[in-house]
């Protein structure tokens, strides 16, 4: 893997794998991931990044429009101080521990631990070995339906600790309505994709 350089303001990280064509990839993060066949002379990538500017350049446009959109998303919820974490958090727990509460005993788990962080990247977190779960402070932007499914989300991998399809099986045993939840949860953070 190396970076290569003279194309301006781009980012471009070029990793050499075992696959038969070049293809690139633009990270939420603005960066160009290009992957080429071992022994793919440097030449080549570079004809390939030229053929190919126009679209790296539309995506890290639209890659630059998602990151304003989801940062004017969760700055609705001011988090930082201990304190407003704090109110936050419980908050939170006021909508969460009666789900965790409903939704356990039907799933024949033990309740977990729950605990709550300011987490962007995700939703929630388990730690089936451990019997915890965490849940985003930034959940409280969503509706409780929405909220709802991420409880049951990390409730189901109590029992499956990845997505496999027994996992999704489990949660739509659980809540029907989860693939609706995600798509009204990325429609409330991303309002005009």
């Amino acid at each position: 893997m190396y970076h290569l350089p003279a194309f301006g303001p781009m980012q471009i990280t070029v990793t050499y794998r075992r696959t038969s064509r070049l293809s690139l990839r633009v990270t939420p993060t603005g960066k160009v991931n290009v992957s080429a066949p071992f022994h793919t002379p440097e030449t080549t990538i570079r004809q390939f990044i030229a053929d190919h500017r126009q679209w790296i350049e539309d995506s890290l446009r639209k890659m630059e429009g998602l990151h304003r959109q989801r940062t004017s998303f969760y700055d609705q919820l001011p988090l930082r101080t201990p304190r407003q974490q704090a109110e936050a958090a419980a908050r939170l727990d006021g909508i969460v521990r009666p789900l965790v509460a409903r939704y356990a005993p039907l799933m024949d788990v033990e309740p977990p631990l729950i605990d709550y962080k300011p987490f962007i990247s995700k939703w929630g977190d388990c730690v089936p070995a451990r019997n915890h779960i965490t849940i985003s402070l930034y959940a409280l932007l969503l509706p409780t339906w929405c909220i709802e499914h991420v409880v049951v989300h990390e409730l189901v991998h109590l029992l499956v600790p990845d997505h496999s399809d027994r996992f999704r099986r489990l949660l739509t045993r659980y809540f029907p309505r989860w693939r609706e939840a995600r798509a009204e949860t990325r429609r409330i953070m991303y309002p005009k994709q």
